[in-house]
């Protein structure tokens, strides 16, 4: 499967979460580290961190999709009750 199809297939419930979560902690981040005052180099290194860590997880997450597998298993227990 390629990534552009990867990309736009549906995503399960458990990485759309991880995915959300990912968003936040990257905007939190990219948010202290373009802050107008001064901040600690301790925090500006974890903020660093913590966008890259949010921007990983974020991509990760929105890879993994339902294989076709997994759709026609499902299919086939529906159909099967």
């Amino acid at each position: 499967m390629e990534i552009l199809n990867r990309m736009q297939s549906p995503t399960p419930k458990f990485f759309k979460k991880i995915r959300n979560i990912g968003l936040i902690l990257a905007a939190i981040s990219g948010t202290i580290l373009a802050a107008p005052i001064t901040l600690p180099a301790i925090v500006i290194q974890v903020a660093g961190y913590a966008a890259v860590a949010g921007a990983v997880a974020t991509a990760v997450s929105q890879t993994v999709t339902e294989g076709v597998e997994e759709k026609q298993k499902d299919q086939s227990v529906k159909s099967s009750d």
